[in-house]
């Protein structure tokens, strides 16, 4: 299956330079020019791995790195800072933000996929059994971000995959539209609290040709749960 890999770049001859090797290179890329646009990106799609530069017109990859780290659906994004800053002090600093490698400005094509794929592997061999989830036959793996039932692979948006990874993570348990918001969406998403019952509808609408849209009931008057008896 074909890498996906988010470029953060504002500077549109760089990006469009790096985007064109990369895909020489065999990978699938999305591009940012910024960090909103970035984590719009991010809200869409779940990269394999992410290139961000350090200077962006409304926010630094730093801060950036360090927002997605504290996210867990997007803290084991592997990330690679592309920076003009060359000095030991610079370097630490990017790698302290959760960076796991840093490639200062200028540099070549070919030294960079080869750095890409190296953090590409060692990301492969840190997996953990705990990426994965079960319910039945319903499996949810979150390095590969892909859900299945019976080796059949459903078509989940981001949300949906984000909406389910939460409530498989906490079986049996009520949550209101508000805590769902909090958990999935984060606290500092200002959307209507039917959001929630929308992408429950999505949810339940791709789970339904296994019968598995019964494990997400409805608590009348509460809010939601994830019931694996069904």
């Amino acid at each position: 299956m074909m890498e996906t890999i988010l470029l953060v770049e504002d500077e549109q001859p760089i990006r469009h330079m790096l985007g064109f090797a990369l895909k020489r290179a065999g990978y699938n890329t999305i591009e940012a020019g910024d960090a909103r646009q970035a984590q719009c990106q991010l809200n869409e799609t779940q990269p394999d791995l992410i290139l961000m530069d350090w200077m962006l017109p409304d926010s630094t990859g730093i801060e950036l790195v360090r927002s997605l780290k504290k996210d867990k659906f997007t803290s084991n994004i592997p990330v690679i800072m592309l920076t003009a800053k060359t000095t030991e002090d610079d370097k630490i600093t990017g790698l302290n933000s959760g960076a796991d490698d840093y490639v200062s400005k200028p540099f070549s094509p070919k030294e960079l996929i080869a750095r890409i794929q190296a953090v590409l592997r060692r990301n492969t061999l840190h997996k953990k059994d705990d990426e994965v989830l079960t319910t039945l036959n319903l499996r949810l793996d979150k390095a590969s971000h892909r859900v299945t039932v019976d080796d059949n692979l459903l078509e989940l948006g981001p949300t949906e995959f984000r909406l389910l990874n939460f409530l498989m993570e906490n079986p049996n348990r009520v949550y209101s539209r508000g805590a769902l918001l909090d958990h999935v969406w984060g606290r500092n998403t200002y959307v209507e609290e039917r959001t929630v019952d929308v992408h429950i509808l999505r949810l339940r609408k791709s789970l339904a040709p296994w019968q598995y849209d019964k494990l997400i009931q409805t608590v009348r008057g509460v809010g939601y749960r994830l019931s694996p008896t069904q």
